[in-house]
């Protein structure tokens, strides 16, 4: 941050100057600009997005009980390792995430960090304050789930859902002032504590760098509405989460600091949907905090290279907090991004009003094409845990399917829905997500056979992996999927959802993209979305994924480019003789008996499914990488490891100011934030790019020729067999047959 001179004033008059560039405006709103900004808050009071006086002083009031019983609990605790202290014993409850951020909607859970002194050990943590907070009147739902990326105990306290997590930092007694941005606290401190302070850090840090909070703060109500209605809003998926959204329109507040929030919301648009990814967002030069900690620097990490969005978090360490975000769901959210500032362009022209924005796509009349992944259990209690963990793992579904070379994108719905019982009579308690598929076209040819056995069954073999190695896999839970084209999704879902839907509050938002998924546990990831996506009911941490291979991100821009890359005829599959019949392209996945297995729900008889796969299938087999192609280009940024020899993590270099576009009013900057060779960035030549004309940014994509499979950590133990036990899995081929 810098404070830089008003030319217009003859420098008598100065303003603090935030981020890495200048500002793109300084100019301040007119009139017009509030009353835009008055009506956009209108628009936004209707889908229910702020809570009343009373329902806030109720969280106050909680969050000074939950205080106190951590209070209550850490005096309890002796330390017995020193002298009486002079002062008494306390600790503290910190608030962060959309909470801490001023942004939360009604019926949003807290994030919380407990943070105690020295001599209170974790384990105590989930022992004897979890046993205290069993006995408390007002708690429902406690559990703690301590294997986690970030371990937490989350829980009810009279009617508001927290989650709560724990570090202690070496000093005798937390007091009221401490200051958690300050890098000596984590000196000496284990990589979990970090790991939970890092939300904290991340939501302050954030407050710290935009010019005027409440702007912020209204601006970013508008946005995440936005992302929520337009379903690009949810980190374990691999679109964006809450505090990456939260960094995004901070990062427009610094290049418009005296603007209104309506602006901003039009600003918004219009710079992100000309950003080139992968291209990094950055709201501070990044710091060296010198504690030898693992950063996010694509010069030194060579899997940081892969990451197609990075948004890299304000504090050390700084961390790419959507390092999940896929070829698809990156293609997904840059087409929103181009589509609201088609809206807002019309709104701010008096051609439409603020609703607009806001208008849910149709997601079930937008292809021609869907896989329907159904994940059921049992009991309640078993289907928490194993769609928390389903859902979890669609990102690499998602990923498998873009790896196929007869597949351009896989658009996975963040609304789950319930199942239909009728067709899951062993199972009570059904969840299924729907991911709408575009298949690419194949010229000079009549029809093409496509095989998805080996996409879908990693799939569900990493899922029953993990849950066999947390030992969550119990009798009764089964994934199934399904291929179905776009006029058999009644069979699936009732009218009134394949409808488009004009108007619909945000609690119902909330309740239906959630379902009962507010109360499970977290069960790994990393935990870098400190807001763990908690106002849309999806508050799971999501595996890291340090490398991510993916095909060419050239994607669609429209529902007519979409009917000419798809073939247009319907979907046939070729039976081989014992082969039973079957409804549906579906995969029974797991039997509890060796004779069971899992039909579709869909009646009519769309696809059978072989028991082997037949002739006249292309299976879908990885091309060996070429060592003589040599290093690819990696998201945009090439060549970059020849000059560079690897070392301990650095504060990479950023760039000058950028320069300026033009849109329909004056000049705009292209934002450069790349991290860059310091020697290299200096013979860098700043690009002028005219938009007035109707030019876009081009978007970098990655190498074609990459087709290098990197070791990743989304296997937890990948050597690991898929459990037996006395739970039989069962595996058949899918294929379909796509004609012209």
């Amino acid at each position: 941050m810098r404070v830089m001179a008003n030319p217009r004033l003859g420098g008598q008059r100065q303003q603090r100057h935030y981020g890495i560039t200048s500002p793109i405006s300084l100019a301040h709103p007119k009139e017009i600009d509030h009353i835009y900004t008055q009506k956009l808050l209108d628009a936004m009071k209707t889908f229910g997005v702020f809570e009343d006086e009373e329902e806030l002083n109720h969280r106050l009031v909680v969050l000074g009980k939950l205080n106190n019983l951590v209070r209550e609990w850490i005096s309890s605790m002796e330390d017995k390792s020193s002298s009486p202290p002079p002062e008494p014993i306390v600790g503290k409850i910190f608030t962060f995430g959309s909470y801490r951020l001023g942004v939360h909607t009604k019926g949003a859970d807290i994030d919380a960090i407990c943070v105690a002194p020295r001599h209170v050990k974790r384990n105590e943590f989930f022992q004897s304050f979890f046993e205290r907070l069993k006995h408390q009147d007002g708690i429902r739902n406690l559990r703690a789930v301590e294997d986690a990326f970030v371990p937490v105990i989350k829980f009810e306290l009279f009617g508001i859902e927290i989650d709560l997590v724990f570090a202690r930092i070496p000093i005798h007694t937390i007091s009221d002032n401490l200051d958690l941005r300050d890098d000596s606290r984590l000196r000496t401190l284990d990589i979990r504590c970090i790991r939970s302070l890092n939300g904290c850090r991340v939501t302050d840090e954030i407050l710290h760098l935009v010019p005027n909070t409440e702007t912020f703060r209204l601006t970013l109500r508008a946005i995440k509405l936005w992302a929520k209605r337009r379903g690009i809003y949810s980190n374990v998926l691999g679109f964006l989460g809450g505090v990456s959204w939260a960094m995004l329109v901070a990062r427009t507040c610094q290049l418009y600091p005296n603007a209104a929030a309506s602006t901003l919301v039009h600003k918004f648009f219009l710079v992100f949907s000309k950003w080139e990814w992968p291209n990094p967002v950055l709201l501070k030069q990044p710091e060296d905090g010198n504690l030898n900690l693992p950063i996010w620097d694509p010069r030194v990490h060579l899997s940081d290279r892969y990451h197609l969005m990075p948004i890299i978090t304000p504090v050390y360490p700084q961390q790419n907090s959507t390092f999940n975000v896929s070829t698809s769901t990156r293609t997904i959210m840059v087409e929103e991004f181009k589509q609201g500032l088609t809206v807002t362009d019309e709104i701010l022209q008096g051609k439409s009003d603020w609703s607009k924005l806001f208008e849910p796509p149709n997601f079930f009349q937008k292809y021609r094409h869907y896989i329907v992944l159904t994940a059921s259990a049992s009991t309640e209690e078993n289907h928490l845990e194993w769609v928390g963990l389903v859902e979890s793992k669609i990102r690499v579904l998602v990923g498998n399917l873009e790896r196929n070379e007869f597949i351009i994108l896989a658009h996975v719905n963040p609304q789950s829905f319930p199942g239909n019982k009728e067709h899951h009579k062993d199972n009570n308690y059904v969840s299924m997500w729907f991911l709408g598929i575009i298949f690419r076209r194949v010229e000079n040819a009549e029809s093409v056979n496509i095989d998805l056995t080996y996409d879908i069954q990693s799939f569900t073999d990493t899922v029953y992996r993990q849950a066999n190695n947390i030992n969550m896999l119990k009798e009764g839970m089964k994934i199934e999927a399904t291929h179905v084209k776009k006029k058999q999704l009644h069979y699936y879902l009732p009218p009134d959802i394949l409808q488009k839907k004009k108007k619909q509050s945000l609690s119902d938002v909330s309740q239906s993209l959630g379902g009962l998924q507010s109360k499970r546990p977290s069960l790994d990831g990393k935990s870098l979305d400190s807001s763990r996506d908690t106002d849309n009911g999806t508050p799971f941490n999501s595996p890291v994924s340090l490398v991510r291979p993916s095909k060419p991100d050239s994607r669609p821009g429209g529902e007519a480019e979409r009917s000419s890359a798809e073939p247009g005829a319907a979907v046939t599959e070729k039976k081989p003789p014992s082969a039973p019949p079957a409804h549906g392209l579906s995969i029974p996945v797991i039997g509890a008996k060796a004779d069971s297995t899992v039909k579709a729900a869909s009646p009519p008889a769309v696809c059978t499914i072989p028991t082997v796969v037949g002739r006249n299938v292309v299976p879908r087999v990885p091309a060996p990488h070429n060592p003589a192609q040599g290093q690819p280009h990696l998201n945009g940024l090439s060549n970059m490891t020849k000059s560079i020899t690897p070392q301990t993590s650095l504060s990479p270099s950023v760039d000058g100011p950028s320069t300026k576009l033009k849109d329909a009013e004056e000049k705009l900057l292209h934002i450069e934030s790349t991290f860059k060779d310091p020697r290299a960035a200096e013979n860098r030549k700043r690009k002028a790019v005219d938009t007035a004309e109707g030019e876009s940014m081009p978007i970098p994509t990655i190498d074609t020729s990459r087709i290098k499979r990197l070791p990743s950590k989304e296997l937890p133990d990948s050597s690991s067999p898929v459990p037996a036990k006395s739970i039989r899995v069962v595996k058949n081929s899918i294929r379909l047959t796509l004609n012209r």
